[in-house]
């Protein structure tokens, strides 16, 4: 019966061969098995949507998987999502939650690992049809809507798939870029950007990597590959401190530069690497974004030499003939796809920059958050043949993604996600990570499947719907570290917090930013009478209580007075405080927290609880992608 409701309603997906030419309807399409895009697919057919997400290797994933980059970037105390489910997936199958094998991360794993987890999900969504072997050739338009995509795979085969959503899932913004959205490459000025930091408009992208997987062979074992095309061992220079090297050496050894990406195994003999090594490394510059992407496999064969000359030198030059390409990993140990950092960046209905990630709330952009982030701005340019331009990086906290970032300013039909979404260019030095293009990923799942299932555009949605839907699945709005969605109050925290009636408090700290909501310190009466002006867009003269600290019963008679506001306009700020109403069962057993006294201070947990229940239900608090309220009814 599965089958049988699967045909009618997913094939749609008919399958019409017209001279080579096959042609798919589906009501979701994502274009790039990605890491984005495979979080997309597998969340727009657990939302209820039949999807096809074409992908040109034969993996799924994307930097994680074909391209082998499989230690992680960041989000290590932020379990959200799809990022948390991959996580808890991988402890299962290595049978332990330590995976900090390599240095350079806490979760480093397989790629066939991570490769096998992604097609199992696929494989139980019966609404998903996943097909390998093609890549995006251009995209089909009807007037300023996105209505399919064209495939062509190395036979010179054709494949046309129409689709109620497409998801631009490529890692260089492909099909918006064909289907005419606009977009932005390179760096910036600050007159264009509005960010100090940003120095210089030019069309200078980020290094990319072509990234190899190695195992230690053993002792006597030898693994030397051939000498490759274009090798000059004064590139690898300096790449480590027992290199040769005519500058300025790295501090450490050869085999501390190899466990920077050691993978967690289950084999305790043969250790495998990720080689992904940015000093003197492995990092190479090539801007193939005008490029069709089946004919950038030429323009990337030096990349490809230049990794395996990396890895010739170490064999070679510092003697490690054991450790060679892992022969059961990805392309016999040679990644299927380069690590691109930045492509295009689409111009999206909103723009994320370093400004809003800096001081997420100097205005309301952080209240349609639908994906989370830590990692702090990393860009890449050691490779560049020319000048770059010196830009100073700020210290900034955790942040979220907007919304918005994820639709294009004008294009109907289409969602992006992975590295392409709108946001600046320095910007993507932080949004471009593993688990934030995962979790941005499945917000794009949601958002088109809700797209579908009620015919509407993506600009269309509502906000707090998809905010909504995300919560349901345990997914960060905001990147409170503090508070873990196993406590019984996380939503109801994300939802004050994304409403603005409860802030964060970012904090910068290495490779691990931070924001804390500091669940248990208590509640500044003017800060909170403050959140709840911007909140209703309404000020109302209240008593003034005379302590700087918020009690229990005065957060509830505040609150009442916004929530009862216009309807009680004339009574606003003049009830008697102590004719609020409060029992100890309401406060135990519908708010579900502790400690009964209405005269004791309040906890920001507790305010958030009790904020959440008197105005709900939240997706009715309708906001703009800006975060502004709409119809004056709150957020």
């Amino acid at each position: 019966m599965q089958r049988i409701f699967f045909s009618l309603l997913f094939i749609c997906c008919v399958f019409k061969l017209q001279s080579q030419v096959t042609t798919v309807t589906t009501q979701v399409l994502v274009v790039g098995g990605s890491t984005g895009g495979t979080a997309a697919g597998i969340q727009a057919a657990r939302s209820g949507a039949a999807a096809v997400i074409a992908e040109q290797t034969n993996m799924l994933g994307g930097m994680l998987t074909a391209a082998a980059v499989s230690c992680t970037d960041g989000n290590d105390g932020l379990k959200s999502g799809i990022w948390q489910q991959l996580r808890e997936a991988l402890y299962r199958y290595y049978k332990t939650t330590s995976l900090g094998a390599g240095w350079v991360s806490n979760n480093c794993f397989e790629p066939h690992v991570g490769d096998s987890i992604f097609k199992a999900w696929a494989a139980k969504e019966n609404l998903l049809k996943v097909i390998y072997g093609w890549y995006f050739n251009t995209a089909i338009t009807e007037g300023n809507k996105v209505t399919g995509a064209e495939f062509i795979n190395v036979k010179g085969e054709h494949l046309i798939v129409h689709a109620g959503i497409v998801i631009d899932a490529t890692d260089l913004g492909d099909v918006y870029a064909s289907a005419g959205a606009g977009y932005d490459i390179g760096m910036e000025d600050a007159a264009y950007s509005g960010e100090k930091e940003a120095i210089e408009k030019n069309d200078i992208i980020q290094d990319l990597t072509w990234t190899a997987v190695l195992k230690d062979y053993g002792k006597g074992a030898d693994k030397t590959i051939a000498k490759p095309d274009g090798y000059d061992v004064t590139k690898y220079y300096c790449s480590t401190s027992d290199a040769p090297c005519t500058g300025k050496p790295y501090k450490l050894p050869a085999q501390k530069v190899l466990d920077y990406g050691k993978l967690t195994t289950t084999d305790t003999l043969h250790a495998k690497y990720m080689l992904n090594w940015p000093v003197h490394g492995n990092d190479f510059y090539l801007n193939v974004v005008a490029i069709k992407p089946l004919q950038r496999e030429t323009a990337y064969i030096e990349a490809k030499n230049k990794t395996l000359g990396f890895i010739y030198f170490l064999q070679n030059i510092l003697g490690f003939k054991n450790i060679g390409l892992a022969d059961d990993e990805v392309n016999n140990g040679m990644a299927w796809m380069p690590y691109n950092r930045e492509g295009r960046r689409l111009k999206g209905l909103v723009r994320l920059t370093i400004n809003h990630i800096k001081a997420p709330y100097h205005d309301g952009l952080y209240k349609t958050g639908i994906a989370v982030g830590d990692y702090p701005v990393d860009h890449h340019h050691g490779q560049y043949p020319g000048k770059v331009p010196g830009i100073v990086f700020p210290a900034i906290p955790s942040f979220s993604i907007p919304l918005g970032a994820l639709i294009p300013e004008k294009m109907e039909g289409l969602v992006v996600c992975e590295k392409g979404i709108s946001v600046s260019n320095i910007a993507n030095g932080t949004t471009r990570l593993q688990p934030v293009i995962l979790l941005t990923g499945q917000a794009a799942g949601v958002l088109a499947a809700q797209c579908v299932k009620n015919n509407i555009e993506p600009r269309k949605v509502s906000v707090r719907a998809i905010q909504n839907e995300l919560l349901k699945l345990k997914c960060y709005l905001l990147p409170f570290c503090d508070v873990l969605p196993a406590d019984k109050h996380w939503e109801a925290i994300q939802k004050a917090g994304a409403m603005g009636i409860i802030k964060g408090v970012g904090k910068s700290e290495d490779w691990e930013n931070k924001t804390f909501f500091y669940p248990d310190s208590v509640v500044e009466v003017a800060a909170f009478n403050k959140n709840l002006q911007s909140c209703f867009r309404k000020k109302i003269s209240v008593v003034n209580f005379k302590s700087k600290w918020l009690t229990i019963r005065q957060a509830k008679f505040l609150i009442d007075q916004y929530i009862n506001y216009p309807a009680n306009k004339k009574a606003a700020g003049k009830t008697d405080i102590n004719q609020v109403y409060f029992d100890e069962n309401f406060w135990k057993e519908v708010l579900r927290l502790d400690n009964f006294d209405t005269t004791r201070l309040i906890t920001r947990k507790e305010l958030a609880v009790l904020f959440i229940f008197l105005n709900k239900p939240f997706e009715e608090n309708t906001i703009d992608f800006l975060g502004n309220s709409i119809l004056g009814n709150g957020l």
